[in-house]
């Protein structure tokens, strides 16, 4: 899945150095970033931590956001959550997913990453691709295809256009949390469910309640809508 900027060599042994010296910029890119955050980002520090010279830093990577994109794409800072459980209950099935983001995004150091992904894609077309194909098209994929599943099973209107608005308003409603800094709480979780599920019946009530709303064709009557407004409130 990493895309290595590395220059290749042609003895084993340069390519080898390389690779190790690779590896020791990004676990020190890794610890830098969860110390003092994508903004106080030192490429000295994590130099002197790698035991690297700070112009090989710059030559392989000229630009910090190119730095924190490999790192992240390296696998160096965030789990895998490429895979959306199918119990056949795909309220349940979203609502564990998002529960266990939110879960992940808790844990100390891990928003301050998250937030400095989004600043390195901001700063640049080349590294917001990347970061796409390689993170959060991942993500998608996983909730779409969960999306199409329940589709098939009547739970969903059946069509991909559906499951891919509905995957990308979840990243979408997830992300924002946590770059303005709000809880992603249990509650946020199930909000977020119902909402994209168009209404406000807790999954155990209501298990093949039929998601989709977003389909209704006046936008000022989405369910979802006032149910999320509700939930960043909180």
């Amino acid at each position: 899945m990493h895309q290595s900027r590395v220059p290749v060599h042609p003895s084993r042994r340069g390519r080898t150095r390389s690779e190790a010296a690779r590896a020791a910029i990004l676990q020190a890119t890794r610890d830098e970033l969860i110390a003092n955050g994508y903004d106080k980002l030192s490429v000295d520090r994590i130099a002197a931590a790698a035991g690297a010279g700070k112009q090989t830093v710059y030559r392989w990577y000229p630009a910090k956001s190119a730095l924190v994109a490999d790192c992240i794409i390296g696998g160096y800072l965030l789990a895998d959550f490429a895979e959306v459980p199918d119990s056949g209950d795909v309220r349940l099935d979203l609502r564990n997913w998002v529960r266990a983001f939110a879960g992940y995004s808790g844990q100390p150091g891990t928003s301050p990453v998250l937030r400095a992904a989004a600043a390195a894609a901001a700063e640049s077309d080349e590294v917001a691709a990347r970061m796409y194909e390689h993170v959060t098209s991942v993500a998608e994929a996983a909730l779409s295809d969960r999306l199409r599943a329940a589709g098939h099973a009547g739970q969903l209107p059946d069509g991909s256009p559906v499951a891919t608005l509905l995957s990308q308003a979840i990243i979408g409603a997830v992300l924002y949390r946590i770059l303005t800094r709000l809880p992603l709480t249990a509650d946020f979780a199930d909000a977020l469910v119902n909402s994209v599920c168009g209404g406000s019946q807790p999954p155990a009530a209501s298990p093949r309640t039929t998601c989709g709303q977003l389909a209704h064709p006046s936008s000022a009557r989405l369910p979802w809508r006032s149910a999320l407004r509700a939930a960043v409130r909180r």
